[in-house]
């Protein structure tokens, strides 16, 4: 396979993610603070690179992160649902005084990052106060589905944190469960009917099969508990 073929994720009918271009894999622990708030990224395992993969999408495999055709013998109905609107004419808006906030929330993977020091929405409007802004960029620049973006009201930028193209497996030690797909870095997502999704700088795919917006997360993991057996153990 050439070393050009390009990073993108294909989500196959009813099926697993097929990965291609030598996409690294790794788990993404969400680290607490002293008040079990989600509060810093902390890597963990790496896998050795590939390139080309699958990926469990129906939460059945016995060999998760990997499809081992568990989609199969279940039935797995994983069709996709989510729009394809592009995500800002899908946001909510909130104006603040430097920066204006995009606020996507069927796109939220219940990781929390919003929480700490006071919820983003309240505190978008103080942004004026360096120290209150340095928590909204914080805060936002945590969400791994790029739910929450902040553009600068000065320049019309978009403020995102530098992501190299890569897959995180998410883990949440607090809620005793596995999470999404991070996808980061502008990898492109293909669906089956073979239309690229909006590429983006992050977002989540659901991996435990029942999320209501496939193939992006909408946070069931938390609800059910997923488990993908993979121990938590810092890099």
């Amino acid at each position: 396979m050439s070393e050009n073929v390009e990073k993108k994720i294909v989500v196959n009918p009813h099926g697993p993610y097929r990965v291609v271009g030598g996409i690294p894999l790794s788990v993404q622990v969400i680290t607490p603070n002293a008040r079990d708030e989600s509060w810093e990224w902390v890597p963990g395992r790496s896998f050795p690179p590939e390139k080309e993969y699958f990926l469990c999408r129906c939460g059945q495999s016995q060999n998760k992160p990997f499809c081992d055709n568990s989609h199969l013998r279940v039935g797995f109905v994983g069709r996709e649902t989510a729009s394809r609107r592009p995500i800002e004419r899908q946001s909510e808006h909130f104006d603040g005084p430097t920066h204006l906030l995009s606020d996507a929330e069927q796109l939220c993977a219940f990781a929390r990052f919003c929480d700490p020091g006071g919820k983003i929405w309240s505190l978008i409007g103080r942004t004026d106060d360096p120290k209150v802004r340095e928590l909204v960029l914080r805060e936002a620049s945590h969400c791994p589905a790029g739910r929450l973006v902040l553009r600068e009201k000065s320049t019309g930028k978009l403020v995102e944190p530098k992501l190299t193209p890569s897959i995180g497996l998410v883990e949440d030690p607090v809620m005793q469960c596995s999470g999404p797909l991070w996808v980061r870095g502008g990898v492109r997502v293909e669906s089956a009917d073979g239309v690229p999704y909006e590429v983006r700088n992050r977002m989540t795919l659901c991996r435990c099969g029942a999320s209501t917006n496939m193939p992006f997360c909408n946070g069931s993991h938390a609800s059910i508990r997923f488990h993908d057996g993979l121990r938590v153990e810092k890099a």
